[in-house]
């Protein structure tokens, strides 16, 4: 009995380790896409961000959620259209940011405060979450690094035309230092993953 036990505990271990390694590549694959096709993802992000809203409206007039958690779920998406008009660059001293930051803390503070009080189905609960708390800053943080391959233009923040270096050398060398969820995919992939060695004959 305990040689079955011990099993049922290494196969959790080994379907956890599968898991982890699915999202990973999902995320990767979604990364990638997303910095190949950086207007249809801020077309897809609009989309579910107006989606969102609907959805809010929808509890407003079907269920019996406080109006406060409403009103600021509504805000935080508005918050979210403001982020959304310079992506794919993101500024993370911006008003619009910060203040989606702090919409989406107080979101989660809200909904928890609430859903610890009046019993709802774990389905409901998570089903909330998954759409209207947590859809839209996920996608944000997968495209962080879409602005990576981007060609400089004239919506860069900073002046380019220093008298060091001009656009296209700015451009290479502050490429060099990337920070994104893809940059993080590839270093773990090259730090991890075994590499194939070319046999040369």
């Amino acid at each position: 009995m305990w040689f079955l036990y011990l099993l049922s505990w290494i196969g959790i271990v080994i379907q956890i380790s599968f898991v982890i390694l699915s999202v990973a590549a999902g995320l990767y694959y979604i990364a990638e896409l997303i910095e190949e096709y950086t207007v249809f993802t801020c077309r897809v992000i609009r989309i579910l961000i107006l989606v969102t809203m609907a959805i809010y409206g929808g509890l407003f007039l079907f269920e019996d959620l406080p109006a406060s958690l409403i009103i600021c779920g509504i805000i935080s998406q508005v918050t979210h259209l403001l982020v959304l008009r310079t992506f794919p660059f993101f500024d993370l001293t911006s008003l619009p940011f910060i203040g989606a930051v702090a919409f989406v803390v107080i979101d989660h503070y809200l909904a928890f405060q609430y859903f610890s009080s009046v019993y709802y189905p774990f389905s409901q609960v998570l089903a909330y979450f998954t759409l209207c708390l947590w859809l839209v800053p996920f996608c944000f943080f997968v495209s962080l690094s879409a602005n990576e391959n981007v060609l400089p233009t004239l919506a860069e923040t900073r002046p380019l035309n220093t008298d060091e270096s001009d656009v296209v050398t700015n451009y290479f060398s502050r490429r060099s230092k990337r920070y994104g969820l893809l940059s993080f995919f590839n270093y773990a992939k090259e730090s991890i993953l075994p590499q194939r060695v070319k046999k040369a004959f």
